[in-house]
Order: C-alpha cells, then structure tokens, then sequence
C-alpha cells in the first residue's frame, strides 16, 4: 500500500526539494546550478539539525548561519524565511524516522519481536533527536499554518498500520473493520507515551519500549483468543504482511541569482 508524503508552505505551494526532487533540464550549466543549490540546501538542514542540539527549539536563523559557517543573507538564498526551514526540517525529520521504522515494521520476526523492534526505532528516534522532535511537535509562531509534520506522519503511519493489521485479520478470518481503530488507537498511545517520556525519563528507552510491547501483544493475543485464533508471540507468521511508504519530492523550481 503505497503512500504520498508531501509538505507544504502557508501559500500552498510545495517546498523546495532535497536533491531527491531533482530533474534534468536538458542545460548542463543549468543542471549543475541545480544541484549545488539543492546539496546546499540539504547542508543548510543537517546544520539546523546540529543547532537544535545547541540551542534547543527556540533556535533562531542566525544560530543555524553560524553552525553552517555563512552569514544571514546566504542562508535566505536557500530558504524564503524560518518557516521554510521549518518545512525543510519537517522532511529530514520525516526520512529519519522512516528510515529507522518501516525496516522495523516490516521485519521478517515474530509478533512480538517484530513489535519490540518498531517501537526501539521510534524511541531511538525521538530520543537522539528530542529538541526536532519537540520543535515539530510543539508549535511556534513561524510555523506554516496547516503544516503539522507530527500529525502528519502519525497519520501516515495509522494508516500503513491500518492496512498491516487488516491484512493479518483478514488472514486469520477475522474482522477486518477493527484495524483502523485499532491502529489509531496504537499510534496516539506510542505517541503520547513517547512525549511523556521525553519530558520525564523516569526510565530507560529499553524499559519504555518493554511495557508497551506487552501492552500491545497483550491487546492482539486478547482479541485473537476472543475469536478462537491462538498466535505464538515467539514465532514468525506463515505470512509476512508488509507497508509502503513513499514519499513524492516537487519539481525544483528554476533558480536564476
């Protein structure tokens, strides 16, 4: 089930791309004019990523300027305003924990392995990043109108849980009409959870991501049983259900100064 993530600004326009949105123009001098502003943009992120770390989520363009060792004006060259950089930030954000989860979520394991493993990469995440997690999650003046990266991508996340869920119960003859529920109902609770144990660390990532995998399993054996299917917690399924998300890039728009 292949997924479309795109964010966009307050004009409703798409961002500017990462070099994955790259297309030739037929122009060789065009074309390499191209890609160095788009690897500069992509520089410029990877150094608001290393602020954030410095400054926290209050951090403003001149902190990410002077961890990119340029001034001001050549960060503006890169991105219309702070919103932009928002937007920017929310995609890098976006491939991070993609990067980590979907492997995790589609794991050739066993049920409970295989939870275990999704939620270790959502919790490595937020927790090697915890202030881009916080600035994405929390709003802040400068922040597009309608772009809410966290929700987002929790609701792109549901929805590959949704089509993951439904195709196991599908599989054991079970109603299907629980998934959507059912993983929405997982994400809001990973998510909260996650953003408490942010704030507090009263234990450890392994302890956190521990209770919730048995509340899970706990929640799936118990729904199973009702309906008479008995699934071993240590043993891969005979079918590996997988997801998909994809992630369409815009066309860069032509830069001529």
């Amino acid at each position: 089930m292949p997924l479309v993530i795109e964010r966009v600004k307050r004009s409703g326009k798409p961002s500017k791309p990462s070099s994955r949105g790259e297309e030739a123009t037929g122009d060789a001098r065009r074309d390499r004019w191209r890609k160095h502003r788009i690897a500069r943009r992509k520089e410029f992120v990877e150094a608001a990523l290393r602020a954030l770390d410095t400054h926290g989520p209050d951090l403003g363009m001149e902190d990410v300027a002077a961890e990119a060792g340029v001034t001001k004006p050549v960060l503006y060259r890169h991105f219309d305003d702070k919103a932009d950089l928002y937007v920017a930030l929310g995609q890098r954000g976006t491939e991070i924990l993609f990067e980590r989860l979907i492997p995790a979520i589609n794991a050739e394991l066993a049920p409970v392995p295989r939870i275990r493993m999704a939620l270790d990469a959502f919790f490595t995440v937020i927790e090697e990043h915890p202030n881009l997690y916080r600035l994405l999650a929390h709003g802040r003046p400068e922040k597009p109108a309608g772009s809410d990266v966290v929700a987002e991508d929790k609701e792109l996340i549901a929805t590959a849980l949704t089509a993951l869920l439904g195709d196991y119960m599908r599989m054991f003859n079970m109603d299907s009409g629980a998934a959507e529920p059912w993983a929405h109902g997982i994400v809001g609770m990973v998510q909260n959870t996650g953003e408490w144990w942010l704030d507090r660390r009263s234990m450890g990532r392994d302890a956190v991501v521990e209770y919730l995998t048995q509340i899970i399993w706990a929640a799936i054996d118990g729904l199973s049983r009702q309906h008479g299917v008995v699934i071993d917690p240590n043993q891969p399924l005979e079918a590996n259900k997988v997801v998909q998300l994809g992630r369409t890039e815009p066309v860069p728009v032509e830069e001529t100064s």
